[in-house]
């Protein structure tokens, strides 16, 4: 069955790691939530660090007070989609499955 996914930025720690990148975002806290065609829905919560080198001229750096959610999504999802993203996608299906088959406590027959 198709799942749709969509992403959020739930929280954002930064550092001053130099004058020339202050505010500079060093750890991002994320959802990643999925909803089959059924519309059952399950989700789940990551965490995900970056190390600034000040040193490292190779990218623009994006002003804290400019940042986009898309752009730190872009960040998170290059991390995830390289190491977990099966991962993170099992624990979605795993929770849509028990959303669209609830497992429920039951007293026992005898009871």
């Amino acid at each position: 069955m198709t799942i749709t996914y969509t992403w959020k930025v739930t929280g954002l720690k930064v550092q001053d790691v130099s004058t020339n990148h202050p505010k500079a975002v060093v750890q991002t806290y994320w959802e990643k939530h999925g909803t089959d065609a059924d519309g059952n829905t399950g989700f789940f919560s990551g965490a995900t660090p970056f190390t600034v080198d000040p040193t490292d001229e190779s990218g623009p750096f994006i002003p804290f007070e400019q940042l986009t959610e898309a752009d730190v999504l872009a960040w998170i999802q290059s991390q995830v989609t390289d190491s977990y993203e099966e991962h993170v996608n099992a624990q979605i299906q795993r929770a849509i499955d028990v959303t669209a088959k609830p497992v429920t406590d039951q007293p026992a027959p005898w009871a």
